[in-house]
């Protein structure tokens, strides 16, 4: 009753080996843009997968359609064209950078309205 015994999970300093995951900022800014996107209509749905090589936000239209944005996390192209990208339906790469800011640029300029005088 008197020994504790360790779970061996990581500690807030270690990731899990093998998985990659977005950090609380990170997901504080995507959900954020999702959030505004939801409220303008534009999407309805998400999905948040964690794997080996890739951390990955997809946004749907609908439920069952492919995303219409993904926003990628690769922590290993950190230091060649940047860790995040930004890829349409289609998959081709719209926007890759070393700062999650200006890759959710070209979504967010969509939310932009003219607004007349």
């Amino acid at each position: 009753m008197g020994v504790v015994t360790p779970f061996p999970a990581a500690t807030a300093t270690q990731r899990w080996p093998g998985q990659i995951g977005f950090e609380r900022m990170e997901l504080t800014r995507i959900l954020d843009l999702y959030g505004r996107m939801v409220a303008a209509g534009h999407w309805r749905d998400y999905a948040i997968d964690l794997g080996r090589d890739a951390a990955i936000f997809a946004a749907f239209r609908r439920a069952a359609e492919r995303p219409e944005f993904r926003i990628e996390k690769r922590p290993a192209l950190r230091n060649r064209q940047g860790m995040w990208a930004l890829v349409n339906e289609a998959g081709a790469v719209l926007k890759r950078g070393h700062e999650l800011g200006p890759v959710l640029a070209p979504v967010e300029r969509r939310l932009l309205k003219l607004v007349e005088s």
